[in-house]
């Protein structure tokens, strides 16, 4: 299932939304009951992501894919907006957030937990938390079905914090049970998938 970045018929860009109301209570919600219509951008995210979109690269031509969740499609939004892109975003759920299970709703300290058990076992369930490769196979195939549509395109990927990490680390060639080896991709960040190169970095979160 490795990724061969070199082969890339595209360009990938992968961004993390910008802070949520999630984020800004400290808490998990990575359930679809929760995501699709609540926790989406805070003020301060929307400024992020806005500050993302004026400073990026990025421009009309690219091709935005979406989390199905609310903080990522008004991201996308956001960026559609400014870069006056062409397409409308499309949205595909398997760039949804990790599932994490029986923590939804706890305080974020518990995804040190979760990321504990990724290093020694990425197929694990502990607390019925999505695995690794779980995770890492829906994401590649977003990939795959992208690299089969286009040719020659830029386009933006916009995720969540492990989704993005361990489709990171795989297009690396790390074993994805490594994925917070990465620095984390922050709030409204944007870094390139060929090679890990960072385009820019907003403030995140505290």
């Amino acid at each position: 299932m490795l990724m061969q970045t070199n082969n890339f018929k595209n360009s990938y860009f992968l961004m993390r939304h910008g802070e949520s109301l999630a984020n800004k209570e400290g808490i998990i919600v990575s359930h679809k009951n929760n995501a699709k219509e609540h926790y989406g951008l805070s003020n301060f995210g929307a400024e992020q992501v806005l500050a993302s979109a004026i400073r990026t690269r990025l421009s009309s031509d690219t091709i935005i894919v979406s989390s199905d969740y609310k903080r990522c499609i008004e991201t996308a939004n956001i960026m559609s907006d400014v870069l006056d892109c062409t397409l409308k975003v499309d949205i595909d759920r398997n760039l949804r957030e990790r599932d994490f299970g029986l923590f939804e709703l706890q305080d974020v300290r518990n995804y040190d937990l979760v990321w504990q058990q990724d290093r020694n076992f990425p197929e694990h369930a502990y607390r019925k938390v999505e695995s690794v490769a779980d995770t890492l196979s829906r994401a590649v195939k977003v990939v795959d079905t992208l690299e089969r549509r286009f040719r020659g395109r830029k386009i933006l990927l916009v995720g969540h914090g492990d989704v993005l990490q361990i489709l990171l680390a795989h297009s690396r060639g790390m074993s994805p049970r490594f994925h917070r080896s990465i620095n984390s991709i922050d709030n409204a960040e944007i870094r390139s998938l060929r090679g890990d190169v960072g385009l820019h970095r907003v403030v995140s979160a505290a």
